[in-house]
């Protein structure tokens, strides 16, 4: 069974000691995203990442908590499919990540390749919904 975006997002909030912000949920699942196709050579799941005016986002994950400020939990996905080395990964960015907030975590995707080169074209601010390719975050994850 393939492991989905819920999946790690569910294991994400299920390490947390309170609710966390939407905004730092997603930049949580980009960079465990980014350090498993690192690491292992494969992405954690196969849903899409969009490099919106805020951040890198998962559209599919997005609209699972639309409209919601803070989560504690979602109601779909299953931490338990996941493998020791997902968790593994996953525990290493939230480890190193996840104590900063939200702003800190969507200035610094700005800083990073991945989404500025999917940004090409677009104004500061303006939406947009083109994808980070997985391939993208390897190269630039990968050289650090």
């Amino acid at each position: 069974m393939a492991t989905t975006v819920f999946d790690v997002a569910a294991y994400i909030l299920s390490k947390q000691s309170a609710p966390i912000t939407t905004w730092k949920l997603q930049k949580l699942v980009y960079y465990s995203q980014a350090w498993a196709s690192v690491w292992s050579d494969n992405p954690l799941f196969e849903e899409r990442i969009e490099a919106w005016a805020n951040g890198p986002v998962c559209p599919d994950l997005y609209e699972q908590h639309r409209g919601q400020f803070k989560i504690a939990k979602l109601d779909v996905g299953d931490p338990g499919v996941l493998s020791e080395d997902e968790k593994d990964t996953i525990d290493k960015v939230v480890d190193f990540y996840g104590k900063h907030d939200s702003q800190y975590l969507s200035e610094l995707t700005h800083r990073e390749a991945p989404w500025k080169e999917a940004r090409i074209g677009l104004s500061p601010g303006e939406r947009g919904n083109k994808v980070i390719p997985v391939d993208a975050l390897s190269e630039y994850y990968g050289g650090l």
